[in-house]
């Protein structure tokens, strides 16, 4: 079992966390599109399960992702299993006929910096979503369960080398950002 070791912040000066990320590694920018998959009755989300395919620039990769519920509560670090697909059409059709229903989709626009850190592969992605406002860094590792403590360790201090402080870091998930926006949109567009 491999884990992703991750932490998330909200990114107060874009420009320059993305130009201290370019003195790292280079910019990889890509254009996933997400969708979640969960049983009628949210089993999934309740226990703080994933089941996502993921389509990225438009079809040049793939994936169907599960994430297992979360091993460190602090940084919500999760189990992670993931696996190419080469239609996520079908794939969303097959998750259907297991009998799982398509929960949420939605764009995430991001900018990919890989780089090594005190032992660790990075990944440091900076994230927007067109129907959010603001801007995210998620840095992550996949490691064996016993090396979560050291990654997020790694990464915390990876972190703070590119502006971003403690008090930056959040668990607010996408998908609870996506839902809770678009409630409030509806609200609001069913006021007369």
């Amino acid at each position: 079992m491999r884990i992703e070791a991750e932490l998330k912040a909200v990114v107060r000066d874009p420009a320059r966390v993305r130009e201290a990320l370019r003195r790292r590694a280079p910019e990889v920018v890509n254009v996933y599109h997400d969708a979640y998959y969960d049983t009628p009755g949210g089993d999934h989300e309740r226990d703080g399960r994933e089941i996502r395919v993921r389509m990225v620039d438009d079809g040049a990769v793939n994936l169907l992702t599960f994430k297992d519920s979360a091993v460190d509560a602090a940084s919500g670090s999760k189990p992670e299993y993931e696996t190419t697909v080469g239609d996520p059409v079908a794939m969303g059709a097959v998750l259907g006929a297991l009998g799982l229903q398509e929960t949420l989709r939605y764009e995430k626009r991001c900018a990919n910096f890989r780089f090594e850190h005190e032992g660790f592969d990075l990944l440091a992605t900076l994230v927007t979503l067109p129907e959010l406002e603001g801007t995210w860094l998620e840095v992550e590792t996949l490691v064996e369960p016993g090396a979560v403590p050291d990654a997020l360790a790694a990464i915390r201090d990876a972190m703070t080398q590119v502006g971003i402080g403690p008090g930056d870091l959040t668990t607010e998930l996408y998908t609870d950002a996506a839902r809770a926006r678009r409630a409030t949109t509806l609200g609001e567009h069913g006021r007369t």
